[in-house]
């Protein structure tokens, strides 16, 4: 090729290149504005109650609303065992039978030790009644009248005695039945029927009260004077929740605040009953707890991966319902809390505006998008 034919093919091939890039170049714009769009998930932002609470939940402790330990009042044997361990007991089950036979010797002892006492008794007061006539007729002396008289009021007082050991008698003889103090659960037995048990000092049983039930757990120091001031107001809801839970978790109200906080942890330690109904609550068991302090009512909500964080602070996609032209615009946001996968947004949204939910990688003020099945 002569040189002056190079001087004219070259530019003619740059003209054909820069033709060939500026084309495809074109057709990028195109495809991002009107063209099929980017494939997102959108949801829309819509209003609700969103109930104010402390997180992270705490853990909690549940504890027996109340924990007795049976002792014997006497001593004796097990004469039957009146239930099987684990098992739920009303108040006043017969639980223990301690062998009556020496409390029951000993109040007929007490009996009969009456009967005689009381028999002198009578035959004294005669006695004295016939002393004092004839004293009163100066047939005998003072000290004749006093002698009598004196033993008279020793079988009174021996009488009195004898109807005080008949009450203890009774007593040790209702000792012998131990009964359910209140409704709860029998935990392992420690005295089998046969054993001898020494009173007080032998343990035969624990018994738990899990109806009602406490669930105690602590929340950082920093909560307290909310809690205070909305306890002033109303009572508080708390839920308890745990792993494999097959039913809505339990619920209670708020009804103690310790009176310090701990200074080793910043914990201030707070309790709550809960009717445990269903039992589903056990005695020694950890849960999490949800504390409700107060709801927001009529919200804007969006569900939380809508929310997305900038430099400029958070934001999210809005489909642009002015151009319905299915382009997206940035929108800024005022956010609050998050609850149940959704967050509040108090100012850059209103309920019925479409915001993209997935897909937000790929997008930028004016993109088109598409929306694609979840």
């Amino acid at each position: 090729m002569n040189p002056s034919a190079a001087r004219f093919l070259i530019p003619l091939l740059l003209s054909a290149v820069a033709a060939t890039f500026g084309s495809g170049c074109s057709r990028g714009a195109r495809s991002g504005a009107g063209g099929a769009g980017v494939p997102v998930l959108v949801a829309q932002a819509f209003t609700t109650n969103v109930p104010v609470q402390i997180d992270p939940p705490p853990v909690g402790h549940v504890m027996p609303y109340s924990t007795v330990t049976i002792h014997s009042q006497i001593g004796g044997i097990i004469s039957e065992v009146h239930f099987k361990e684990g098992q739920e007991v009303k108040q006043g089950d017969l639980l223990f039978t301690i062998d009556p036979r020496p409390s029951q010797a000993a109040l007929d002892s007490a009996r009969a030790a009456l009967q005689r006492d009381e028999a002198q008794l009578t035959y004294a007061r005669v006695n004295f009644e016939r002393e004092q006539k004839l004293f009163d007729q100066k047939l005998i002396s003072q000290d004749e009248l006093e002698t009598t008289q004196s033993v008279m009021n020793a079988l009174i007082g021996t009488a009195a005695a004898d109807r005080a050991a008949i009450t203890n008698a009774l007593l040790n003889l209702e000792f012998c039945h131990i009964r359910a103090p209140f409704d709860g659960i029998t935990g392992a037995l420690l005295f089998n029927q046969g054993n001898v048990v020494k009173a007080p000092d032998d343990t035969l049983l624990t018994l738990n009260q899990i109806q009602p039930i406490y669930v105690q757990f602590g929340v950082p120091e920093q909560f307290l004077p909310v809690i205070r001031r909305e306890m002033r107001h109303k009572t508080l809801n708390v839920a308890a929740s745990f792993e494999n839970m097959e039913d809505a978790p339990p619920e209670g109200e708020l009804t103690f605040i310790d009176n310090s906080v701990d200074p080793t942890t910043g914990l201030i330690q707070l309790r709550a009953t809960f009717p445990n109904a269903r039992k589903v609550l056990w005695p020694g068991q950890f849960v999490r707890v949800t504390l409700t302090l107060s709801e927001l009512t009529n919200v804007v909500v969006v569900p939380s991966p809508a929310v997305q964080t900038g430099q400029n602070g958070e934001y999210t996609y809005a489909v642009n319902s002015s151009t319905n032209d299915d382009t997206v615009e940035e929108r800024p946001l005022t956010v609050g809390i998050t609850y149940g996968g959704l967050t509040v947004i108090e100012s850059g949204l209103k309920a019925g505006e479409t915001v993209v939910t997935d897909g937000q990688s790929r997008l930028s003020p004016g993109i088109k998008v598409a929306v694609k099945a979840k």
